[in-house]
């Protein structure tokens, strides 16, 4: 007879084994756990015993015995008469609890003994040097879903939250821009279902990394059934043949996949990993949201820093307008307020000048195509209050001034055309000037003909026809209809003799270059391509009240 090292019962040698697998619930030998032990010492079996000379240091016994330890009487044996699991190398005496103490139930205390006053306090641990350096908005980022502001996805009533409460995450691509809450939402995931948590980013993580991980999720599943989530950070940044590493486990269910991107999806994500996880886009903080962010860090940390009263309503208002709708941007231009606010000489003005601006604008993302988009969109709608503004922006955020000309060389045909015609030679003309000047000159430059192109009548009748013409080419047997033989080349003496170009008619030789002659191939006689109207016949709603 053996006693189980972990719930203390008395147990036949030959059952160790199977009680230990069934919980420590079955092949317990009732008849000896009742009688107690003897001489009060535990029969555990030599296998289960640590050699002296590799005991570990005693340590103060945690949280989770002292239900075990209010369980034992005077004499250091517990309730059921055996020892307490819980010893020291040195010494198999326990402590005697005070006689105060009170039992519910025979077996639960009503508080806690006094023989363990000396123990501290549970309080919340004090922050180490990697945190004390971890900056403010890191600190001060959500463990819960309600904490986490201005997401309707993760709110009360939200389709993500209700899935995750109800334990069914499914593998999923967050999209929405920088400090919208994508890496927090992915964590707080991990935390409220309870599974191992594993973050990897695209910029570090190889091939080989994420098999590795794959393998370690497979055996985390089988042996404890344990689900893995693997966040990977702006997963856009792999390339597609690296997303492929990620179908198969995705698919059987291995592992849970969040990936994180700032950029569209359906452009930077392979369409086979696309739907195999379901896309949320995250919208975009609105002030009112950063502001109450910024509140809540300030309550929270602001005792840490101890900032003076330049630190107000009215500061954090500036702030949040100014990290427009950027969390992470907000926390951080929070922080570097507090620090200066000590100076002797700060002011709110001092502190607003000392604010580095983060831009918004990135070259190679959404952004990028998304500005001279609504630049080119204002120039066609005849707004060049509207041109002025964007193309402002891009020139501050340090746009090419070369991508913006060209841009400007395609309006001037495709928007202005033939209503007039000099627009393309202020067009080419502004991009060799921005060639030969550069930036920041050159930005006056984009400015004179933008406001000119936004200014100018519009006509599309040149482009619309163009496409007129590619349409007709894709009905069958048009793109090779044969040209009309006195339209032909005749380079050569055979060609002559076929009669290539016999019949064409010279139209400089007439009056007024007018003769009977037919370009098009004999079937396309009726068609025409260029229409009589510069713009559409169609009428805005909104505008009737206005005409």
């Amino acid at each position: 007879m053996v006693d189980c090292p972990i719930c203390s019962k008395h147990v036949k040698e030959a059952n160790i084994n199977s009680h230990i697998d069934s919980g420590c619930i079955s092949f317990v030998d009732e008849q000896n756990a009742a009688e107690g032990p003897q001489n009060g010492t535990p029969q555990v079996a030599s296998f289960f015993r640590t050699p002296s000379s590799k005991r570990p240091a005693p340590a103060a016994p945690s949280t989770k015995l002292v239900k075990q330890e209010c369980s034992s009487n005077t004499n250091g044996t517990s309730t059921n008469g055996t020892k307490p699991s819980l010893t020291t190398p040195t010494s198999n005496k326990r402590p005697a609890p005070s006689p105060s103490l009170e039992l519910e139930d025979d077996s639960r205390p009503s508080r806690v003994p006094t023989s363990l006053s000396d123990q501290p306090p549970s309080k919340r641990s004090k922050p180490n040097a990697l945190q004390r350096a971890a900056p403010l908005a890191e600190r001060m980022r959500p463990q819960t879903f309600d904490d986490v502001y201005g997401q309707d996805l993760v709110g009360p009533t939200g389709v993500l939250r209700g899935l995750i409460e109800s334990d069914r995450v499914p593998s999923m691509i967050l999209w929405g821009s920088a400090g919208t809450g994508k890496t927090t939402i992915a964590r707080v995931i991990a935390n409220t279902v309870g599974s191992r948590f594993v973050e990897i980013n695209s910029t570090s993580s190889g091939v080989a990394e994420c098999k590795k991980l794959f393998a370690e999720a497979k055996g985390e599943l089988g042996l404890t059934g344990r689900k893995t989530i693997i966040f990977c950070d702006e997963i856009h940044r792999f390339s597609k043949s690296q997303q492929d590493v990620f179908l198969g486990p995705v698919e059987a269910g291995t592992v849970t996949l969040i990936g994180a991107t700032t950029e569209n999806p359906s452009f930077k994500v392979q369409n086979a990993l696309l739907s195999r996880c379901r896309t949320f886009t995250l919208s975009k903080l609105m002030e009112g949201d950063v502001v109450a962010i910024l509140k809540r860090a300030l309550d929270v940390e602001g005792p840490s820093y101890e900032p003076s009263e330049l630190v107000d309503e009215e500061l954090i208002r500036y702030l949040a307008s100014f990290a427009d709708g950027d969390a992470r941007t907000a926390l951080n231009l929070l922080e570097l307020a507090m620090d200066l606010s000590h100076r002797a000489d700060a002011t709110k003005e001092i502190i607003k000048a000392s604010l580095t601006k983060t831009l918004v604008y990135d070259r190679s993302g959404d952004q990028h195509y998304d500005t001279i988009s609504a630049f080119h969109k204002s120039v066609r709608g005849s707004d060049p209050h509207a041109a002025l503004y964007y193309l402002a922006r891009m020139i501050q955020s340090g746009e090419d001034a070369l991508y913006i000309a060209r841009r400007m060389v395609v309006i001037a045909s495709e928007d202005i055309g033939l209503a007039d015609n000099s627009m393309l030679t202020l067009a080419t003309s502004t991009y060799t000037a921005a060639e030969k000047i550069g930036m920041p000159e050159a930005r006056i430059n984009l400015a004179h003909c933008a406001v000119a192109l936004a200014s100018s009548p519009k006509s599309t009748r040149a482009y619309r026809g163009l496409g007129n013409a590619m349409a007709a080419l894709k009905e069958p047997g048009v793109a090779a209809l044969p040209i009309p033989i006195h339209l032909r080349n005749a380079p050569t003496r055979l060609m002559k003799e076929m009669g290539y170009g016999a019949e064409y008619k010279y139209n400089p030789r007439f009056v007024d270059g007018k003769v009977q002659q037919e370009y098009l191939p004999q079937e396309l006689r009726e068609s025409l391509f260029l229409e009589e109207r510069d713009l559409g016949t169609e009428i805005d709603e909104a505008m009737v009240g206005e005409r």
